[in-house]
């Protein structure tokens, strides 16, 4: 059973449903979020940086365009896995239910390995969190943002980027499988890290949560690899509000 778990919960058909609500929350919580200082919208980073592709090519169509690819690939992958298994009987919600208990095991550990990973390796222990300008744009704007972090940053960087890295690594380079994984694994997560400060609700950089965020998104390509894109997701996401409502 456990074994039948471990790889029925990385596929499509269970890791594409469980992300489901994620994404469905998220752009709610996105049209009903109040502008930001000087009447911008807001929204998560890399969802923008996804949706600019379809604004430049189909203008204010484009974020429409791009929400309906996302859950029209989304259902395509979904349904391949499923026909693919039709001898596997019905999904099972038991599944689903251990993959929330999984997630959010992994995000109250996240903060805990990955803060004392940093320390040891910078000698010093983290220093007081300051207030970023995204954090004074209120709790529900927060919310929403640190949910789309968990679809949005986790397709960006890690689906997209490392996987796009790795590939090109190994098909253009001829590097064996291992070492392009490894090789896009640390560059997606410096770019990851990096895309924390960029833009008007960028962090201030400081060594500490530059390393801390590297750290986090070896972490993020790791779990990715081993346990799919859903329980990742919501990793992320569980990790990034249980740190809002600290």
């Amino acid at each position: 059973m456990l074994r039948t778990y471990w790889q029925a919960s990385r596929a499509p058909r269970y890791s594409l449903l469980f992300a489901l609500p994620l994404l469905i929350i998220y752009q709610i919580l996105a049209a009903v979020a109040p502008a930001g200082p000087g009447g911008m919208s807001v929204r998560n980073g890399a969802d923008v940086i996804l949706q600019s592709v379809f604004v430049w090519a189909a203008g204010a169509w484009g974020p429409r365009i791009f929400i309906l690819c996302v859950i029209g690939v989304g259902a395509w992958l979904m349904a391949r896995d499923i026909r693919s298994h039709r001898g596997g009987g019905a999904l099972k919600p038991t599944f689903l239910a251990g993959m929330m208990a999984e997630s959010i095991c992994l995000s109250l550990v996240f903060g805990i390995v990955v803060g004392g990973l940093t320390a040891a390796l910078l000698g010093a222990p983290p220093p007081p969190m300051s207030l970023s300008s995204a954090e004074r744009l209120g709790r529900w704007t927060m919310l929403m943002l640190s949910l789309g972090a968990g679809i949005y940053e986790e397709l960006l960087f890690r689906v997209l980027l490392v996987g796009l890295i790795a590939w090109s690594a190994t098909k253009l380079l001829g590097w064996r499988p291992v070492v392009a994984g490894v090789v896009a694994t640390v560059i997606g997560a410096l770019v990851f890290s990096a895309f924390h400060y960029i833009g008007p609700y960028g962090d201030r950089l400081d060594v500490y949560s530059f390393v801390f965020r590297a750290i986090a998104g070896v972490f993020f390509s790791a779990l990715y690899l081993t346990r799919g894109f859903g329980i990742t997701a919501w990793t992320h996401s569980l990790y990034d509000v249980l740190l809002l409502f600290h």
